[in-house]
C-alpha cells in the first residue's frame, strides 16, 4: 500500500462528504427553524429538522479526525457561537441566557479534544466534564447535555457502521423523552395501540416523540460517501457564515415594525 493510499484511506465508517453533510444539516435545519419562526402549526417541518442536529455532531467528529489542529477548530465554533447569539436570540426569540447550538457542538468537541489528547488521563474524565458543563449551562434549547453525549457517541462508533447504527437507534429512542408527541403526520393519524403485540404500546409511545425522529439523519450518516477530489466543496467560511446570516434575516423579519419605528424617530 502506497503513502498517497493509506492518506486517502477513509477514516471513518460513516458519510466523509463535507460538503454535503453540511449542506443537507443547513437545509434541515432552515426547514426548522422556519417552522419553530413562522409556522409553528406545521409540525412536520419540526419532524423534518430533527435530522439537522445529528448530521452537524457527525460532521463534527468527521471534522475532528481529518483536522490540522482540533484547538483552532474550537476557537472558531466559539466565535461563531458569540457571533451567532444576539442573532439567536431574536431571530428565534429567545433568552440571553439560551445559548444557541453552536455551545453544544463546541462542548462536544472539547470533549473529543480531551479524548485524542488524553493529558493528565483526560479521556477519563473530558467527557464527564463536558457533559456537567452541559448541564451547568443553559443550552437545553438546543439539545443540552444530550447533544453533547450524542457527538461524544457518535465519535466512540466512528470506526464500525453497525457501532453508527446501534448509537443512533438506542440514543433516539432515549432522547425521545420529554418532548411533545405527535398524534399525526400531514393528517395521517400515528397509532397508540396494536391489538395483536399488546407489549408494543411504549415502543408506539416513544416513537411517536418528536426527538425519535432525527434516526432520518441515520441512512445520511452511515451511507459510506467520500469527498471526491474533483468534487463541490463548500468554503469554511460560508459553511459557518449560513448559521448567523439566517439568523439575522429572521430577526428582521419579526422586529421589522420596530426597527421602522426605531429609525423613523431619526428621520
Amino acid at each position: 500500500m502506497t503513502a498517497e493510499t493509506i492518506l486517502s484511506a477513509p477514516r471513518t465508517a460513516g458519510n466523509e462528504n463535507k460538503t454535503f453533510i453540511k449542506a443537507t444539516a443547513y437545509l434541515f435545519m432552515l426547514i426548522d427553524h422556519l417552522g419553530a419562526a413562522f409556522f409553528p402549526q406545521v409540525r412536520v417541518m419540526r419532524v423534518l429538522g430533527r435530522i439537522a442536529f445529528p448530521l452537524f455532531a457527525w460532521g463534527l467528529c468527521t471534522g475532528a479526525e481529518y483536522t490540522r489542529n482540533i484547538w483552532k477548530y474550537c476557537l472558531r465554533l466559539l466565535i461563531v457561537g458569540l457571533i451567532s447569539q444576539p442573532f439567536y436570540v431574536y431571530g428565534m426569540n429567545h433568552a440571553w441566557t439560551d445559548l444557541n447550538v453552536f455551545a453544544t457542538l463546541l462542548l462536544g468537541l472539547l470533549g473529543i479534544a480531551l479524548i485524542r489528547e488524553n493529558r493528565f488521563g483526560s479521556r477519563v474524565w473530558g467527557p464527564v466534564l463536558v457533559v456537567l458543563a452541559a448541564c451547568a449551562a443553559n443550552t437545553e434549547t438546543n439539545y443540552g447535555f444530550r447533544g453533547v453525549m450524542l457527538i461524544l457517541f457518535l465519535y466512540g462508533a466512528r470506526k464500525t457502521r453497525s457501532g453508527l447504527v446501534s448509537v443512533m437507534l438506542a440514543f433516539c429512542l432515549y432522547w425521545g423523552y420529554g418532548h411533545y408527541s405527535l398524534k399525526d403526520v400531514l393528517g395521517i393519524p400515528l397509532p397508540d395501540h396494536i391489538s395483536f403485540l399488546p407489549y408494543a404500546d411504549r415502543l408506539l409511545a416513544d416513537i411517536s416523540r418528536i426527538q425519535f425522529w432525527a434516526v432520518l439523519s441515520l441512512p445520511l450518516i452511515a451511507w459510506p460517501m467520500r469527498t471526491g477530489g474533483n468534487g463541490l466543496r463548500l468554503p469554511n467560511w460560508l459553511g459557518y457564515a449560513v448559521y448567523p446570516v439566517h439568523l439575522g434575516i429572521f430577526a428582521l423579519i419579526r422586529h421589522w415594525n420596530e426597527i421602522m419605528t426605531f429609525f423613523s424617530q431619526w428621520l
